[in-house]
């Protein structure tokens, strides 16, 4: 027999299964004896009040052994010969659009401007011996997309838009912690997910698809009111590629190239609303105490603390974002002549720094110009702007935050994880008047509700500017193609439909869906 019960327990009681377990048989009246396994559902921490309980669902089997899989299995079947759709990225809007092509019996070809995602981990490292950075090949661009190397955070709002269940369902499929299923806010850690998506190409090839590594797109292939297939080139031949199909396109928010093509060409799309600001850093312990209101920390059952924030200042949001406990701060920039920052956490958030995106929500009704790009330029120029204050390598520009509220130049900084290093710089006088501003007000609503968070214990490292995409390709609801273009996707949050890995994952397999529909060579069950 099986029960589901919550419980509100505190930490060391949900440390294993066997003090669940114990829990269960003294709250419930169960005989432990009887007690054949427990199942963690849902796990989440209230650190709401000084004594931090962690809530549970839990399943328990009575007299019986537990049958039922940890996940549910997607069965992929050969599609060798069949249909082929060509779908351009393979980050998680690229590579769940592939897989979910495959379920629907269409064979994916894939086109990916980077390396593999084991080939990645050069030409990253090379960031911060060279300060250089590779073009085709480095936080943004290569197998797995932004979020290979920064983090695989899984939580998404986006919940109303598709099967997010299903998303983790496939990433456990290829080798992802089930832990993922029952977390509040699921992770699978920097140095767990290169492998997962390993997995997931492997699958793909497997069933007879198609990935094309440092193959870039340069056009789309247009026939009257018809997309029917790309032109690429490899990048390590130089040799011009053909590629027929319907076209997915899964770029990733970073494709400044693909963009301007778009824009060049007159495809349809619009700016779009993005944040902008810093990663702020504190050390890890500073966040474990402030959060868990205990001078000692998370002490040796809870995890690293996580926290959010949110206020408006003068009608526009200033917020955290894509929080690492105990993670790093890493250099994100695609090109020469830029500065950009993320964050990523290893799987046992274990290192001595916890960071955020802290960042202010901007409007192109904020943005000077007008045009189709400009939230793109204003990217653009901020970074650049960021890169001259680096002293035009990636040593990136930096700030201790109680002097940046305050207005004071930082004398000295403190350690930080961001490898390339730091250089001291006046961010509130040269960050935009209306990022600024209102970064210094949200801060120190953030230290009054906080005590101990408003401090010259943590540090700004500039510029955080990839939250989102900067332009919004333009697609029928009903459909999701293109609205004048049939037999064009655009998919995830290069296209402006999806904010992280769980949503882009989600967007991928609507568009997949819809392209069968459109091909009418959806296989039946």
């Amino acid at each position: 027999m099986t029960h589901e019960f919550q419980i509100r327990v505190l930490p060391q009681q949900a440390a294993s299964e066997q003090t669940i377990k114990d829990y269960i048989a003294r709250d419930r009246g169960i005989d432990i004896r009887t007690i054949y396994g427990v199942r963690v559902l849902r796990r989440s921490i209230d650190a709401r009040q000084r004594t931090v309980y962690v809530n549970l669902t839990v399943r328990v089997y009575v007299n019986e052994m537990p049958q039922d899989d940890v996940y549910r299995h997607t069965e992929y079947r050969d599609v060798s010969g069949r249909p082929q759709v060509i779908v351009v990225g393979e980050g998680p809007g690229g590579l769940f659009a592939s897989l979910r092509l495959i379920e629907l019996g269409l064979r994916p070809v894939v086109i990916e401007r980077g390396k593999n995602v084991r080939e990645r981990k050069t030409d990253l490292s090379l960031i911060t011996r060279t300060h250089k950075v590779d073009g085709e090949s480095n936080y943004c661009f290569g197998e797995g997309g932004a979020g290979a190397y920064s983090d695989g955070k899984l939580y998404t709002r986006s919940k109303k838009r598709g099967n997010t269940e299903k998303i983790l369902n496939v990433f456990c499929q290829h080798g992802a912690s089930p832990s993922i299923l029952a977390d509040a806010h699921p992770h699978i850690g920097t140095d767990k997910l290169p492998r997962v998506i390993e997995n997931m190409r492997n699958t793909i090839l497997g069933c007879g698809g198609e990935v094309h590594f440092s193959t870039k797109m340069t056009g789309l292939l247009v026939s009257g009111d018809t997309v029917d297939g790309i032109e690429a080139v490899d990048l390590t031949t130089g040799r011009e590629l053909t590629f027929r199909g319907p076209v997915i396109l899964a770029t990733g928010h970073s494709a400044r190239d693909v963009y301007r093509y778009l824009d060049r060409t007159g495809i349809e799309m619009e700016p779009k609303g993005i944040a902008v600001g810093v990663r702020l850093e504190h050390p890890a312990a500073l966040i474990d105490r402030i959060q868990y209101h205990n001078k000692n920390g998370r002490g040796k059952y809870l995890p690293a603390a996580e926290y959010s924030f949110v206020t408006q200042v003068d009608g526009r949001g200033v917020y955290s974002f894509c929080m690492c406990p105990g993670g790093f701060v890493i250099p994100a920039a695609t090109g020469p002549q830029q500065i950009v920052v993320n964050g990523m956490s290893p799987s046992n958030r274990g290192t001595q720094w916890s960071n955020s995106g802290m960042v202010v929500e901007t409007r192109p009704e904020d943005v000077e110009g007008d045009g189709r790009l400009k939230m793109m330029l204003f990217q653009e120029e901020l970074e650049r702007v960021c890169w001259q204050q680096g002293n035009m390598r990636q040593t990136a520009p930096s700030q201790r935050m109680a002097d940046f509220v305050g207005g004071r130049l930082s004398y000295d900084l403190p350690k930080s994880s961001y490898a390339p290093g730091l250089i001291s710089s006046p961010l509130h006088f040269w960050l935009p008047p209306h990022v600024g501003r209102r970064l210094q007000e949200g801060f120190r609503k953030f230290g009054q509700t906080s005590h101990g968070f408003l401090t010259n214990d943590a540090v700004l490292i500039a510029v955080e500017t990839r939250t989102s995409s900067p332009v919004r390709i333009l697609r029928s609801a009903d459909t999701l193609q293109h609205v004048r273009l049939k037999g064009l996707f655009p998919c995830g949050e290069g296209a402006g439909y999806a904010g992280g890995i769980v949503s882009a994952g989600v967007d991928g397999e609507r568009c997949a869906d819809m392209c069968a529909s459109y091909v009418g060579s959806t296989v039946a069950g």
